[in-house]
């Protein structure tokens, strides 16, 4: 198991997914912001704690009619789950449900709302033991796979199924956030059911530190976005777009996504971010093993005693932490930050998306070379590129420059900050190395959502049934 490949030592933080295991209301009660601030700060590591926590969705389908998983059955999810746990991963369930796994390393096998696959890494020091632990993951997942004759693929977007032939798994949070995600934006059930992701979850030294690292990763992300597109396709036909999964969050649940403006403004802070969670709706609260609907009521209000879900009731540190949790920015502060803008891809790719940001984030030089690159766009620029990179990718423009000019500088940077990290693997290689798919991607000027769609009016003669066999894992 994972726990006994990797034998460094690491923090006691696990980097987790947004909607893994049942809440827990647990820790001291809250009675003042300044917790809550406090709760953030905690974050801060000195730079030899630093680590990388990589998580990635797949979808998983029935091979021979290529339909999306169920929850039950003989090929279903949790036939998935239970033999994933025969392999030694510890089950989590909710209720009678079982809907995750868990491994003493830190790591955890989730469930996304529409039957994704998620792995959260464990949090790790180098991008070597970043991808081992990927392929050991995908390894296990085809063995159970095979006996079960169904195959996962990454992607970014479900290519095939509507949204009402998508399965909903059975978890308290999702029925919470199915009812209430249609009043906030028209796009949220979508998200939930047919986007797959890639994200990467990385420390930061001090406040300061923090909010450079947020501006930075939050005005790039657009070009993270273009670099990983590959989801082009709606209900089987190409759909005008080449990262459909990020133009779904254009249009998610405005209070609680986005570009984070506030995050440039002078003054911030943990402070500022904890301002802006309070002013989030919240989704639910959890107590004694079930989910109470709390949408779109005000953690201001929990604070205080007057939740209507809870009257008389005060939250804990649990609770902050779960409502910190369904917020869904493009880079999302907790005890350290997360990456949010990639699609999910092949496994190359699951590799390169920490190679990029740890070597932009990890190193000084790299790190202040990145802010002097965006550190004169303008909230609307950065809003403007945003919403063009999912139609446009690599041929968006800001201030005259192509996403494929930006995209190569910043690869340039990346893998300068790597190279001075000087991690190496057994034949003696950086971790630079993983970046050598982005940089294709990045000369070519050709996203892979674009690759799809050549394929797709060629050898694939107008059907998107042949990707689930050549983009399989």
């Amino acid at each position: 198991m994972l726990a006994a490949t990797f034998a460094a030592p690491r923090p006691p933080q696990r980097y987790g997914p947004i909607m893994s295991a049942p809440a827990k209301p647990s820790g001291e009660s809250i009675t003042s912001k300044q917790q809550l601030v406090a709760f953030l700060e905690q974050g801060c590591k000195p730079v030899e704690a630093w680590r990388i926590g990589t998580e990635h969705e797949k979808f998983g389908y029935t091979e021979d009619d290529l339909r999306p998983l169920p929850y039950d059955g003989p090929r279903g999810v949790r036939a998935m789950l239970e033999g994933l746990a025969r392999l030694g991963w510890q089950p989590v369930y909710e209720g009678d449900a079982l809907i995750a796994l868990s491994d003493p390393s830190g790591a955890n096998v989730s469930l996304e709302p529409g039957g994704q696959l998620e792995l959260s890494g464990a949090p790790l020091e180098t991008i070597h033991q970043i991808c081992i632990e990927t392929y050991q993951h995908l390894k296990q997942v085809k063995q159970v796979a095979a006996r079960l004759d169904i195959g996962f693929v990454g992607l970014g977007f479900q290519p095939k199924w509507a949204r009402d032939q998508i399965p909903w798994m059975p978890k308290g949070r999702y029925r919470i956030m199915r009812d209430y995600m249609p009043k906030r934006g028209t796009r949220g059930l979508d998200m939930m059911l047919r986007t797959s992701t890639v994200q990467v979850n990385l420390d930061f030294g001090s406040e300061a530190d923090m909010v450079k690292k947020l501006r930075v990763s939050l005005a790039l992300q657009p070009v993270a976005t273009a670099l990983f597109a590959s989801s082009p396709f709606v209900d089987g036909q190409p759909n005008g777009l080449l990262s459909n999964r990020a133009a779904i969050w254009l249009d998610t649940d405005p209070d609680r996504t986005g570009g984070l403006p506030f995050a440039f403004e002078d003054g911030m802070g943990f402070e500022r971010y904890v301002d802006w969670m309070l002013d989030v709706p919240m989704y639910f609260v959890y107590r004694d093993g079930r989910y109470l609907d709390a949408a779109g009521q005000s953690f201001r209000d929990f604070m205080a005693g007057r939740l209507a879900a809870l009257p008389g009731e005060r939250p804990t540190l649990g609770d902050w932490t779960d409502h910190l949790t369904t917020a869904f920015p493009e880079v999302r502060l907790k005890r350290y930050l997360e990456m949010r803008g990639a699609d999910g891809g092949p496994w190359r790719r699951l590799c390169a998306l920490p190679a990029l940001w740890v070597g932009l984030l990890y190193d000084t030089a790299a790190l202040d070379a990145a802010w002097d690159l965006v550190r004169g766009w303008t909230a609307e620029e950065r809003e403007v590129l945003r919403r063009e990179v999912p139609r446009l990718g690599l041929a968006a423009t800001i201030r005259g420059r192509t996403v494929r000019d930006l995209a190569v500088e910043m690869l340039d940077l990346a893998g300068a900050g790597l190279a001075r990290r000087r991690r190496v693997n057994e034949s003696g290689r950086d971790e630079s190395m993983f970046l050598d798919t982005l940089r294709e991607i990045a000369r070519s000027g050709r996203t892979p959502a674009e690759e799809m769609l050549e394929a797709y009016h060629g050898r694939w003669h107008n059907s998107v049934d042949p990707l689930f066999k050549e983009y399989a894992y």
